[in-house]
């Protein structure tokens, strides 16, 4: 059974480009081009394809091309398109003009061939290509009675891999609204064509909602779907995601739901001490983590966060305003950044410059945590009115941050800290301390700017900071790159 696994980005060189060589140049790590297709998959190559695809929400140096800064591709680029873009995060600590097109995604100066969207959309449609090819395997019974697989590893590994291609999904569509829509290998040119054009968001919404509900009846219901390998999609991750989802459709409802079935599991709750959710001697033994990137170090090929050794060049740096946003001795501030020594802990795993400028450092990627689930569930609570029970839920976010050990793990902040919100409050209050309370506990997590965009005061907020936000910013630009090779056929989105 012969696939050709092709990604988007290069289906489109494919189709319109003229050189053969300038698709052959430099093909991303993992990608299986009609030259190498995998004709007679074994075990091996099966579960391979599955852990390939988690590869494309790591943070290591070089997964797509070769320090390709021109194509945006050198890591993920998150802290560049959510936390440069947001009012929380400058892209150095001293002002210089290194890789000014991230400069350009601060300001609100970008147009369409910035390179933070290339990079973005490409990492996004890598990870949707691997999740179509490693589903092409799993979900043929020839294939799979071939190579031996067991039935529960199969159930397990598909549920894994509906919920990754759900993720990337996720992470196109709220950023780039109507996108191209592949949801199986792309076998010939007539594929290509068809794939090579925007479909309507709310078939792609459909289709991520739907492979969530796949991974949810295919995960074990455990807290780990693997103990050996804590890192792997679990159910709880699925649960946290269907949630979410609601969440950006502003279906309250069903956010409360999906939170009951996950607080029901009894699988999760905050850490005692703040840093711990980062830490990476507490990775995978602390109670809040829900998904994240298990970077590990000393890996052929490298698996390590390559972030830690762009924050040895000085890269990414707390905002002014996220600074002044923090109330006096909260401990999540030093916690998170120490300004004066010019460290993000959060990234570094360490609450020291252990791993700062090490480009294969063993610090997780944190997707998702209980703490923003609970804080999901507090705006739901407050969208259907039942403000007092919000106010609660974030007065238990309060009650960990101000009982938490600081930087030199053991003291505490000092009485008075972080008092209770009245639960009496107004909606209106409690909609302020709300958006105030996750700024600060998901500070630099890659949250806050779509978070501003969904609650619809994007423009207000970063127009006050000083950034040219406007209405089109509410939704990124389709690269230029594949606009130009498309002919036509992708079309732009409004404003660019």
């Amino acid at each position: 059974m012969k696939k050709i696994h092709i990604t988007l980005f290069s289906v489109i060189s494919l189709l319109f480009v003229t050189s053969c060589d300038d698709y052959l140049h430099k093909d991303p790590i993992g990608l299986l081009t009609p030259d190498n297709v995998n004709t007679n998959p074994t075990l091996t190559s099966v579960q391979y394809s599955v852990n390939s695809t988690y590869q494309m929400l790591a943070s290591t140096l070089n997964l797509l091309g070769d320090w390709a800064w021109d194509d945006g591709t050198v890591t993920r680029n998150d802290f560049v398109v959510y936390d440069l873009a947001s009012d929380d995060a400058l892209k150095k600590w001293n002002p210089d003009g290194d890789q000014p097109w991230m400069d350009e995604i601060q300001n609100y100066s970008y147009i369409a061939s910035n390179t933070a969207f290339n990079g973005f959309w490409s990492y996004q449609y890598e990870g949707v290509s691997r999740a179509n090819l490693a589903l092409s395997y799993l979900m043929d019974d020839k294939i799979i009675e071939a190579v031996g697989m067991d039935a529960s590893l199969r159930k397990r590994l598909l549920g894994e891999t509906y919920f990754l291609r759900a993720f990337y999904y996720f992470d196109l569509v709220t950023n780039f609204g109507d996108v191209p829509f592949l949801i199986a290998p792309i076998k010939d040119f007539e594929d290509a064509y068809k794939v090579s054009e925007r479909t309507d968001k709310e078939i792609v919404w459909e289709q991520i909602m739907n492979d969530l509900e796949d991974a949810k009846g295919n995960l074990p219901l455990t807290k780990f779907s693997s103990e050996s390998e804590p890192w792997r999609v679990s159910l709880g991750a699925v649960l946290a995601m269907q949630a979410k989802v609601a969440l950006y459709r502003k279906d309250y409802l069903g956010v409360l739901s999906a939170i009951k079935e996950l607080e029901d599991k009894g699988f999760y709750r905050l850490n005692s001490n703040y840093f711990d959710s980062f830490s990476q001697y507490h990775e995978f033994t602390d109670n809040e983590v829900i998904f994240a990137y298990d970077h590990k170090e000393k890996m052929t090929p490298a698996q390590g966060n390559g972030l830690c050794a762009l924050l040895g060049w000085g890269f990414f740096a707390p905002s002014k305003s996220f600074i002044k946003e923090f109330e006096p001795n909260d401990p999540r501030l030093n916690l998170t950044v120490d300004v004066e020594k010019q460290l993000v802990y959060k990234i570094l795993g360490d609450l020291s410059n252990k791993n700062q400028g090490y480009d294969d450092a063993p610090s997780n990627k944190v997707y998702i945590r209980y703490a923003d689930v609970m804080l999901w569930k507090a705006e739901a609570l407050i969208e259907t009115g039942k403000v007092s029970d919000a106010i609660d839920i974030i007065n238990e976010v309060r009650e960990r941050a101000r009982n938490t050990v600081g930087v030199d793990g053991e003291t505490k902040a000092p009485a008075g800290t972080l008092p209770d919100r009245d639960r009496l409050g107004s909606k209106e209050q409690a909609w302020e301390w709300l958006i105030h309370e996750r700024r600060v506990e998901l500070g630099l997590e890659s949250h806050r700017f779509r978070d501003l965009k969904r609650w619809g005061i994007a423009k207000e907020v970063l127009n006050a900071n000083g950034q040219a936000f406007t209405d089109r910013n509410y939704l990124f630009p389709i690269p230029q790159k594949d606009i130009d090779k498309s002919g036509g056929k992708l079309i732009q989105n409004p404003g660019y």
